[in-house]
């Protein structure tokens, strides 16, 4: 415990300055490392880490989309972003044929899924950050419906929790809890709104996205950690990586946010949040 609290206190000294300076380099600079080194937890998952011609173009891919998402246009980037994830598909597939079996096809399309996927979703990111104008409000609600489903989801659980969520894959969460954190969601994006509204941000609420919002985005938490526990579990590891001590990698951090970012970036591509 001891150390898990440590370890918490150290990566929110990290997490903090990177979120307060989210309008200069630094924190694309962090946001490419942290989806670098998702990139290597995966990889070193599927037992991948040291085959260059498959880790190789993740790194790139996982360095450049969220550096390419800030400063190349957003029309020209979305053309590069889906040529490279589309060339990087290809390559490792590639990768797989010419390997004379050293290289199965369980690794290769868990190569080509999951890191284009963290790639994405770091990317996603710094696109919520970007949005003009309410951007620098707007990327927030990517932790906080990371953090509040979690610390809702457990203690919501750990109070009423009766029945099992999935068990075979993670066996304490609960279907109350679940239903706790989501809720608790929603009202947390609707009060993170109303913060805005009475400090001046200059926002325009829309309680209907908010409440909406909130709850899609608990529920794919919920669902990013459970796909990461999952992929955990048919690998046979514990945690993806052990640069923190006692709360494992990045993966194991990020999961739930990751998720999310992908999610609030389709919904504020169809309706304004703020």
């Amino acid at each position: 415990m001891k150390t898990r609290i440590i370890t918490g206190a150290v990566l929110t000294a990290v997490l903090i300055p990177t979120l307060v300076f989210s309008h200069t380099p630094f924190f694309v600079v962090m946001i490419a490392l942290f989806a670098f080194m998702g990139e290597y937890e995966m990889l070193h998952c599927l037992g991948l880490e040291k085959n260059i011609a498959i880790s190789l173009p993740a790194y790139i891919l996982a360095i450049g989309l969220p550096v390419g998402a800030r400063y190349i246009t957003n029309g020209m980037f979305m053309q590069y972003a889906f040529v490279a994830i589309a060339i990087c598909f290809l390559w490792m597939l590639a990768a797989y044929t010419f390997s004379k079996g050293k290289v199965t096809l369980e690794q290769a399309g868990g190569a080509a899924t999951g890191c284009v996927y963290v790639a994405v979703a770091f990317t996603a990111i710094v696109l919520l950050r970007d949005i003009a104008d309410t951007g620098k409000y707007v990327y927030m609600f990517i932790f906080i419906g990371a953090w509040i489903t979690d610390i809702f989801a457990y203690f919501t659980g750990m109070l009423f929790g009766k029945h099992k969520l999935i068990p075979e894959i993670s066996p304490k969460k609960t279907i109350e809890g679940s239903v706790g954190g989501t809720l608790f969601c929603a009202v947390a994006f609707v009060v993170y709104g109303v913060i805005l509204d009475v400090i001046g941000a200059g926002v325009s609420l829309n309680y209907v996205a908010l409440v909406v919002g909130g709850l899609l985005a608990a529920i794919v938490s919920q669902i990013g950690d459970l796909m990461f526990s999952a992929i955990k579990r048919s690998r046979g590891i514990k945690d993806y990586g052990k640069i923190f001590p006692g709360h494992g990698g990045v993966l194991d951090r990020f999961d739930s946010a990751l998720a999310v970012a992908v999610i609030l970036l389709a919904i504020e591509s169809c309706v304004d949040l703020l």
